[in-house]
């Protein structure tokens, strides 16, 4: 069983939308802060934001702050990213990622103790 699923990337246009989302199994998910991160083309990991486990607190990189926005359902096992104003440079893949402390906040995009398979974001006209 793959603990972390990821889904809802896709093409999009400049200035476009779109909602990933990550199923979690097998783990307590509601004890976990988690995090999305993304590798661009020819790029190294790059953290993109992160969710403490109960939700009130995120955070974003500079680079995304006022444009996504991170979110969980943890009823569901399922955290999310919604994207607006999609840019070029956020074509990548995209990864949840989950620590390996509960109640952990970690922002380093390569000390995650799981990563998901990914799905590919690609924004182009």
């Amino acid at each position: 069983e793959v603990p972390l699923v990821e889904s809802g990337g896709g093409p999009v246009q400049p200035g476009g939308s779109l909602r990933l989302s990550c199923a979690a199994s097998g783990f307590p998910f509601s004890r976990f802060a988690m995090s999305w991160v993304r590798r661009a083309p020819e790029k190294g990991l790059e953290w993109v934001s992160a969710i403490t486990n109960g939700g009130k607190t995120t955070h974003y990189a500079d680079s995304v702050k006022g444009r996504f926005t991170i979110s969980r359902d943890n009823t569901k096992n399922t955290l999310y990213l919604e994207m607006k104003n999609l840019k070029p440079e956020d074509t990548a893949v995209y990864y949840c990622a989950k620590p390996a402390r509960p109640f952990t906040v970690v922002k380093a995009a390569t000390d995650y103790e799981t990563y998901g398979l990914g799905t590919q974001v690609t924004v182009s006209s």
